[in-house]
């Protein structure tokens, strides 16, 4: 195992009611400006909304409401409420939602205390933030594991990029699976595969022999899939949804990356897809991954065909990459970008050629090879 330093600043209350439980101890340790910050109505619709509300309330605090976050957050929302921050002296960012709310947030609270641009000073200066809006999460949308790290993915939308930022860690992270019930089914499935997804990205990393990490990961990819197949079978299984939270948290709390270089070619690809389309992540995770593993699963034939033999008891390498593509069928993800209604007359070599090679890949990809995925998943 690679040297490392594992420490973790979230502290992650899980269970039913947590948040009303827990939430006014935490507001007791803030200011008393709270921005409430959440995305679509769907918050309101079911009740969400006016409980949180009633704990502000009571906690006695200034609530600035900042809303209409969407999926694949700009550059722009970022902006838009690093202002708003600023302006209303926010001492604290309670984000309500997934992961684009949660990662929206992240960059506002760094951006709001900064007086440059954050974008230009992480990517042409090559510096990160420092100072941060403390904030906390309420998880209503599971599977990028958001709440669990500082990174964000954010699009922006001038520069025709969709890439990661980095920002606050939240200091706490509620995780109550009777808020992610109100879910479409179509969301818990993608949400669900970007965990898988997670787990794969990580497994498939560079770091020379088999650790404990890849063993607990291996535990959690299998967990995924069964609880996965539960759900589909039965939407209500609240004993099902509540293992798919915890292993998203699980995904991105970085005890799988321990001793790791990760892979990630996948997401980087799906996300410069993002920019171009604003397509759904995880479908276009699902569609990626399977075409991606038949390019590159020669340079790695120990560790897919372990992946094969003790995620899906298949004895091949070849046959653990079918299997996954056949899982993704069985669940109901789209197979090829024209299920998903991407047109086809997308830049897919200008995609190709703007998507970040990630050096943990067990191949280093070119821009060619690139689009002949991309190429291939239409």
């Amino acid at each position: 195992m690679n040297a490392f330093t594992y420490q973790y600043p979230v502290t992650v209350y899980f269970g039913e009611g947590t948040a009303a439980k827990n939430l006014p101890s935490e507001l007791a340790k803030v200011g008393g400006t709270v921005m409430l910050a959440y995305g679509g109505g769907s918050i309101k619709k079911y009740g969400i909304y006016d409980e949180l509300i009633e704990i502000l309330k009571i906690a006695g605090k200034e609530i600035v409401e900042f809303s209409g976050i969407m999926s694949n957050p700009t550059y722009a929302k970022v902006q838009e409420g690093a202002a708003l921050a600023r302006e209303k002296h926010v001492d604290f960012i309670l984000a309500v939602g997934g992961g684009s709310v949660i990662d929206c947030c992240k960059i506002i609270s760094a951006q709001a205390l900064l007086d440059e641009d954050i974008w230009e000073l992480e990517y042409a200066k090559h510096g990160a933030p420092t100072a941060f809006i403390p904030m906390g999460a309420i998880v209503t949308a599971f599977g990028t594991g958001a709440e669990m790290n500082n990174g964000a993915v954010i699009t922006n939308e001038d520069k025709m990029q969709k890439a990661a930022l980095w920002g606050a860690f939240a200091s706490f992270a509620a995780l109550d699976p009777v808020y992610t019930m109100t879910m479409p089914m179509k969301q818990v499935i993608s949400g669900s595969f970007d965990t898988l997804s997670h787990c794969m990205e990580t497994y498939f990393g560079m770091g020379g022999a088999n650790n404990l990490s890849d063993e607990i990961n291996e535990t959690i990819m299998k967990s995924v899939i069964r609880h996965i197949r539960e759900t589909v079978k039965d939407p209500a299984d609240k004993y099902a949804r509540s293992e798919l939270i915890w292993a998203s948290a699980m995904a991105e709390n970085g005890i799988l990356k321990i001793g790791k270089v990760t892979d990630f070619q996948c997401h980087m690809i799906e996300h410069q897809l993002g920019a171009y389309t604003d397509c759904n992540h995880g479908q276009g995770l699902a569609v990626i991954h399977p075409v991606l593993y038949r390019h590159i699963y020669k340079s790695a034939p120990e560790r897919f065909a372990r992946f094969a033999k003790n995620v899906w008891g298949k004895n091949t390498a070849e046959e653990g990459v079918d299997a996954l593509a056949d899982f993704i069928k069985e669940i109901g993800l789209p197979t090829t970008f024209s299920e998903m209604n991407i047109p086809t007359d997308t830049d897919f070599r200008a995609i190709a050629q703007s998507t970040v090679i990630t050096p943990g890949c067990c191949k280093r990809l070119t821009a060619d090879e690139i689009y002949e995925i991309l190429t291939e998943c239409q």
